[in-house]
């Protein structure tokens, strides 16, 4: 049996407001928040006693969702500095198309959006950069040059 489409991508962050600005000033729409917890969440997630917040974003399409996730218990463990390089073993990024990359960047940046390296342009046909945002999540940007 094959899949029939990807769901959402979770992402555990300690400041679900400042995630949920940066994800919303990107272009996501907050679907709605909620609270989850009790033996069905212990059951899913292997852990006891899961209290936590989440809050859903979805693309403009409405095909792609990102979950965000603070967890009040069990407490949040760190897994080391938030400025990981993008070589680090794990989900490394989440990736957009955008419209104007330059203007995307440009406004991410109060929102704590810092560029890992440049803005580069792969052939005539993108504009790529990846931005570091709140939490230390690294979010690909992509803008299509050449629509085809």
């Amino acid at each position: 049996m094959a899949i029939q489409r990807m769901d959402n991508v979770g992402i555990v962050v300690e400041d679900m407001d400042a995630a949920i600005a940066y994800f919303v000033e990107l272009g996501m729409e907050l679907e709605g928040t909620a609270e989850v917890g009790g033996p069905v969440a212990d059951r899913c997630t292997g852990l006891d006693g899961v209290r936590c917040d989440i809050a859903m974003l979805r693309t403009p399409d409405g095909h792609s969702r990102l979950e965000l996730c603070t967890y009040r218990s069990p407490a949040v463990i760190g897994t080391g500095p938030r400025d990981r390089p993008h070589n680090v073993l794990g989900t490394h990024r989440v990736m957009f198309a955008v419209d104007d990359i330059e203007d995307t960047v440009a406004r991410l940046r109060p929102h704590g959006a810092e560029l890992l390296g440049e803005i580069a342009r792969f052939e005539d046909s993108y504009l790529l950069c990846y931005v570091r945002g709140p939490e230390g999540i690294i979010v690909g940007l992509a803008e299509q040059l050449r629509r085809g």
